[in-house]
């Protein structure tokens, strides 16, 4: 019975860890809901433009990645 127990604790755990993906997922929309607002604006510096969106999306995509690096630590790693 404690092993079940435990196991479900992991399991609910590593479900509340996961909740960051959809944060991440929302937080990428609005990254490049800004880049074509703002390359809608300055067509000239589309160069600067893309690598600032590029930078944002890698940066929150780690964090998406962190997330489940945790959920995947609560599940296998105790």
């Amino acid at each position: 019975m404690i092993i079940n127990t435990i196991m479900l604790g992991k399991l609910i755990g590593a479900g509340l860890a996961t909740i960051s993906l959809a944060g991440a997922g929302v937080g990428i929309g609005i990254v490049f809901a800004g880049f074509l607002t703002a390359l809608a604006r300055n067509p000239k510096d589309e160069k600067k433009l893309l690598s600032y969106a590029l930078l944002g999306f890698a940066l929150t995509e780690a964090i998406a990645l962190f997330g489940l690096m945790v959920a995947f630590l609560i599940l296998f790693g105790f």
